[in-house]
């Protein structure tokens, strides 16, 4: 009985399995023939997840899935899911819960009354209003003495919940707001909520002048561990095992659109892009030179690529050289 119940099963899986070693077949030679590439000498590592198992990963030029890259801005995703946490916890009230009287000892001598109508959701989406310092501002920011104090004291250059202005600044007063409401460093908080995700580990991480880790930039993952953070927002905000860390309802209303990037277009919620990529909704992560987290619900696909951070990718084409691999290996998935 037993013998003819393991054949009946072994007939019923098998087709799966075939399936399964043609997709594994297929991806596999993609990634492999994207190291001849001129267009993505930059590119380090590639791994393709489906329904939570690793169809393919490879590394170029040396390099491999498991070093320790720095993620940019890719980490703006991040301290989202710390936020959701933080509201789920009852730390934080909610997305229309003002920053100021949290962050009031930093607040300008004569603070701009529109500093009272910033909110946390406004730091998420990028509307906070206040000027960027992203891009040619990043350095003199990094420079101040109280990287809180100077982005709290730049000028508005336009309302709160209007444009997007993409600044890392916003997001580093969610790290200082993180900090001050648990009554623990970013670092700390971010090991002990994500800890339960399995292969989900951050290494170094920046600070600034008072100790507040830097939210949003300089932070060190493997591409192993971005993909464990990327499962766990595929899954609904569960690891593998059913526990839920993440809430559902934040891993939506992060996906929601808010706003839109006058550099690409795309959408923005908070702290995740999203735009149609081979046909379908791609949610993704991008760091600077080429970080990027893509997320595919309706393929139950994760995707991590990492690349180089010593050049731009989206001046440059090659972000969306990037985002034409995303599409192939779409396209490709299809076919099993």
């Amino acid at each position: 009985m037993i013998t003819r119940l393991a054949l009946l099963v072994f007939v019923l899986l098998s087709p799966f399995a075939a399936f399964a070693q043609q997709e594994n077949g297929r991806m596999a030679a993609l990634l492999e023939n994207l190291s001849s590439r001129t267009d993505l000498k930059p590119l380090k590592a590639v791994i393709v997840a489906r329904d939570g198992r690793i169809v393919a990963e490879q590394g170029y030029r040396g390099h491999t899935t498991t070093e320790s890259v720095n993620i940019k801005s890719a980490s703006k995703s991040i301290i989202s899911s710390l936020v959701g946490i933080a509201i789920e916890k009852k730390l934080l009230e909610g997305p229309d819960q003002p920053i100021a009287p949290i962050l009031k000892a930093d607040l300008p001598a004569d603070p701009d009354p529109r500093l009272n109508q910033i909110t946390i959701g406004n730091l998420l989406s990028m509307q906070a209003g206040l000027g960027r310092l992203s891009g040619p501002n990043y350095g003199r920011w990094v420079a101040s003495q109280n990287w809180v104090r100077f982005a709290l004291a730049q000028p508005f250059d336009d309302e709160p919940g209007g444009q997007m202005l993409y600044s890392t600044a916003s997001t580093h007063l969610l790290s200082a707001i993180l900090t001050k409401v648990s009554g623990k460093s970013t670092l700390a908080i971010a090991r002990e909520w994500l800890g339960p995700v399995d292969g989900f580990r951050i290494g170094a991480w920046e600070r600034d002048p008072q100790g507040i880790y830097l939210g949003g930039n300089q932070m060190a993952m493997t591409a192993r561990s971005l993909l464990a953070f990327g499962e766990l927002y595929r899954n609904g905000g569960r690891t593998a095992n059913g526990t839920q860390v993440v809430p559902a309802d934040w891993i939506a209303q992060s996906w929601q659109h808010r706003a839109n990037s006058r550099f690409s277009g795309d959408d923005y919620g908070y702290g995740w892009f999203s735009r149609r990529i081979g046909g379908e909704e791609v949610h993704f992560a991008w760091g600077y030179g080429g970080q990027m987290l893509y997320i595919v619900p309706s393929l139950g696909m994760t995707v991590v690529m990492t690349s180089e951070e010593t050049g731009p990718s989206a001046r440059t084409g090659y972000r969306d050289a990037l985002h034409g691999v995303l599409a192939e290996i779409i396209i490709a998935s299809r076919q099993s």
